[in-house]
């Protein structure tokens, strides 16, 4: 199974479930009826139409029966679609390092036909170098094993590959100069990864730009976030905001379009992708 294909069982997933609710509330069934339909909880039947469980044929059957739907080829297309939403993602093979919480947006991303972030307390991980992706995660994981440590970063590396890769999403990132002066690891550690944002940036997919601290306040006042956006129709844009110990996935239309103004307002307010190569090779100098 490609990366591509397990990435997409967790946007299938979503589908699913805003099919199901879709169909639910068209019916003015309760989650709390659904869930006893299915011998579940209200809470089930609210994580199944997240997408954010996997699901049994039988249940998705007992729930087009209570939907009242009894055409074959629409009960068939959507039991083909619970089944293909249950591939197992290639970070499964991480699980023992990776967050539950935090498996939901692999799958995003890596779906994604669009990321765009806002990064101001470091380098975003799909750009970070070896060196610095294991400075960030020994100082985030003090007292952790060196193995769990290499685990961590191994997955970060595994994601970044996705830049490079044949459907290769559009990447547009806009870093705070806090990301770049705030130093992880020794100062050839640094060099390194500023470097690297310069070749990266080159990159025809990648989009790179640099808030400098000379632009005084911005519209990134309430910190980091990224919004994937997706080919299917169907699926709305979702924006993720990584907490301490979980995440948000934001996806209602007026949320969304808050950070949509908030991005777009980074974008106009930052040194173009040329101009911020120029600053990133005046911090190469100064580091």
């Amino acid at each position: 199974m490609t990366a591509a294909e397990s990435s997409g069982s967790v946007v299938r997933r979503i589908l699913l479930g805003s099919q199901l609710r879709r169909l639910r509330e068209s019916r003015g069934i309760t989650r709390e009826a659904a869930g006893y339909s299915i011998r579940a909880s209200e809470s089930k039947i609210s994580r199944m139409e997240l997408g954010r469980v996997s699901f049994k044929s039988r249940d998705i059957e007992d729930l087009l029966t209570l939907y009242g739907v009894t055409d074959e080829a629409e009960r068939g297309a959507l039991l083909s679609l619970a089944k293909e939403a249950n591939l197992t993602g290639w970070w499964h093979s991480y699980s023992d390092v990776l967050p539950g919480w935090f498996q939901t947006y692999i799958g995003l991303e890596g779906a994604a036909s669009l990321i765009r972030v806002y990064e101001v307390q470091f380098v975003n991980g799909l750009l970070q170098t070896e060196a610095y992706a294991h400075a960030v995660v020994a100082r985030g994981m003090q007292g952790a094993s060196k193995a769990e440590i290499d685990r961590r970063v191994a997955l970060r590396l595994e994601r970044q590959k996705l830049l490079a890769s044949e459907h290769a999403p559009r990447f547009h990132c806009v870093l705070d100069e806090a990301a770049l002066r705030r130093p992880y690891g020794d100062r050839e550690v640094m060099r390194g990864q500023i470097q690297h944002l310069i070749d990266i940036s080159e990159r025809p997919n990648v989009t790179l730009q640099v808030m400098p601290f000379s632009f005084g306040g911005h519209a990134g006042e309430s910190g980091a976030f990224t919004m994937l956006s997706f080919p299917e129709s169907d699926l709305s844009d979702v924006v993720y905001v990584e907490q301490l110990t979980g995440a948000l996935y934001l996806d209602k239309a007026e949320e969304v379009a808050q950070y949509e103004r908030v991005a777009a307002q980074l974008h106009k307010d930052s040194p173009d992708a040329a101009d911020s190569r120029d600053l990133l090779r005046g911090l190469l100098q100064l580091t």
